[in-house]
Order: C-alpha cells, then sequence, then structure tokens
C-alpha cells in the first residue's frame, strides 16, 4: 500500500471533487438559454438570426444553420432580419 501524507489526500480529494462537481454558473446560464424552438414560436415574424455561433435563416419553414465557429460561446438568440425586410 502507498503512503499519502494528509496534505497530498486533502488535495487530491479537493481536485477530485471540482472535477466533478464543475462550476456552479455552468448549471444556472444553461437552464436559462432559450431553445431554438421557443425562439422561433416567440418570434414568428422572424426570417434570420444568430446565437453569436451559428447564422440561421428560414427556408421552407424549417431553419438552416451554418456550422458553429470553434471555441464559441452560445448566446441568446437574436433576430437579424425580420421577413417582412
Amino acid at each position: 500500500m502507498t503512503y499519502r501524507s494528509p496534505k497530498a489526500t486533502a488535495c487530491l480529494f479537493a481536485f477530485t471533487l471540482l472535477c466533478v462537481a464543475g462550476p456552479a454558473w455552468a448549471d444556472d446560464e444553461t437552464t436559462a438559454m432559450q431553445s431554438m424552438q421557443d425562439f422561433l414560436h416567440n418570434t414568428p415574424d422572424c426570417a434570420e438570426f444568430t446565437d453569436q455561433c451559428s447564422f440561421c435563416k428560414l427556408a421552407d419553414g424549417k431553419a438552416m444553420c451554418s456550422t458553429p465557429s470553434t471555441a464559441c460561446i452560445k448566446k441568446d438568440y437574436v433576430c437579424t432580419r425580420k421577413a417582412a425586410d
């Protein structure tokens, strides 16, 4: 059996706990984000929109989006062009 000092054991335990638990703010931000379906339902006159990662437009009633950019931090959807424009 390998001997570990109490400090090393405490550090290992703390590190493991942080890795498993994850940051507390991550869960709060994720639950607050609006789904694409909800966004489209709440803004029926929107023709093009973005979440700062992908750029989307409606074609035949379906959202067609670009590939998200690398290391992007997704934000709430924002309408960039109304259907009447």
